[in-house]
């Protein structure tokens, strides 16, 4: 089997509803994405994947829908508040954790078609969260 990991960096804003812990209050990351693809063997020219092609399809989404923006969950009570002041967001079903943004990062691979295995979402430098379809 062969791997080939891109890093992708964004910032990003979020909280989580019924939460006791400090995570519980509006606050931001600077995340690192780790998109891993996997195929067995190798192209024509010898490679998994270009990595200008992860780039053009994961980078270029993560810098329009995520990028300095908020992740919530879309029951926030704050959401009204977003929209009356033209603030950008981006809602998940679930709490915006980084277990789940990683699998929103792969579902989104997936429908493009790329074949990613994992992504990995470092919410901090010490805390990674992994999601393999």
């Amino acid at each position: 089997m062969f791997s080939v990991m891109k890093e992708i960096r964004f910032c990003y804003g979020h909280r989580l509803l019924n939460y006791s812990g400090k995570c519980r209050h509006l606050h931001g990351h600077n995340g690192l994405l780790e998109v891993t693809i996997e195929k067995e063997s190798l192209d024509d020219l010898g490679m998994v994947t270009d990595f200008s092609d992860i780039s053009k399809i994961v980078k270029k989404w993560v810098d329009e829908e995520l990028d300095h923006k908020l992740i919530l969950n879309e029951k926030d009570p704050i959401i009204a508040a977003m929209n009356e002041h033209d603030q950008p967001y981006i809602t998940t079903k679930e709490n915006p954790t980084a277990e789940t943004i990683a699998k929103l990062v792969y579902e989104h691979c997936r429908e493009k078609g790329l074949p990613v295995s994992k992504i990995g979402l470092w919410e901090t430098t010490t805390s990674k969260a992994t999601y393999c379809g």
